[in-house]
């Protein structure tokens, strides 16, 4: 499956002159390089089957879905996770993001906390993570100790492991259960890993959380009908998806919806007092 490593995600730019480049000539230079991420994230799409079947299979049993990593590679964990509560009504400690140096790391570095190798474990253990549960490595390079520290204790304690990583062949990648590697190459400005690297991340955790919530039953036809309705917006959206399901004018869904809180369990109740519904 992997490579002989190496560390493309450090090697030059094929722009070296850039600060000599227009603002046109940047923008085209950093979209095109773009446009070959989708294709570098098609080649790993077995590797992520693999890892969305065993989350659905440990979260069926009632595990969890862990993010791990430092940095950009962090956040991007944090993001995807603090948007499965909303958009699927999960409990918020269903699916969890941890960055080294803890949550003030979000908006700030924390200077070499991404370095120390034992501390992804102790702060997995502070959730108490079990054999049920899922850990995800994310990291570009895939040599990052605080995540290469936590897989590999994960992996002593039979808790299963994935990763994202954009060098195949990494650490990282070798130390995971189910690594998905996405070699994107050579970022624009060399060794900016929040580029490519990170579009990849994205990319994938967008195709791994919602590849499970859709397994796990939280999306019936392409609608979110467990979602929090935590705005205006989304009680529109909600009364409006009552409506089609279940042939309502706009009143009597939105009065149902203020009942129930929820389109599914709305939609359920309005079939109990309405079988022919």
């Amino acid at each position: 499956m992997s490579q002989q490593f190496t560390r493309i995600t450090e090697q030059p730019s094929a722009h070296e002159q850039l600060d000599s480049y227009s603002i046109r000539q940047l923008l085209e230079a950093i979209n095109q390089a773009d446009q070959t991420v989708p294709q570098a994230v098609a080649q790993a799409i077995p590797q992520i089957e693999a890892l969305v079947a065993v989350v659905v299979e440990r979260m069926q049993q009632g595990g969890r879905l862990f993010y791990l990593g430092a940095g950009t590679s962090g956040r991007l964990g944090i993001v995807d996770a603090s948007e499965c509560p909303p958009t699927y009504g999960v409990p918020f400690d269903k699916v969890i993001g941890l960055i080294a140096g803890g949550d003030a790391a979000i908006r700030k570095a924390v200077e070499f906390a991404e370095d120390d190798t034992a501390q992804g474990w102790k702060d997995l253990q502070a959730w108490q993570v079990t054999a049920q549960d899922v850990v995800v490595g994310i990291a570009a390079s895939g040599t990052t100790p605080y995540v290469l520290g936590a897989l590999e204790a994960c992996k002593a304690q039979g808790i299963a492991t994935g990763c994202i990583v954009c060098n195949p062949g990494a650490p990282i990648a070798l130390a995971a259960n189910f690594p998905v590697e996405v070699a994107v190459g050579p970022e624009v400005v060399t060794g900016s890993t929040r580029m490519k690297s990170g579009t990849a991340q994205k990319l994938v955790l967008n195709m791994l959380s919602t590849s499970v919530m859709v397994k796990l039953g939280y999306v019936k036809g392409s609608k979110m009908v467990q979602m929090q309705l935590s705005n205006h917006k989304l009680v529109d959206r909600g009364t409006r998806m009552l409506m089609e399901e279940l042939q309502l004018n706009y009143e009597t869904a939105a009065a149902l919806l203020a009942e129930h809180k929820q389109v599914k369990a709305a939609a359920e109740a309005y079939r109990k007092q309405h079988p022919d519904a």
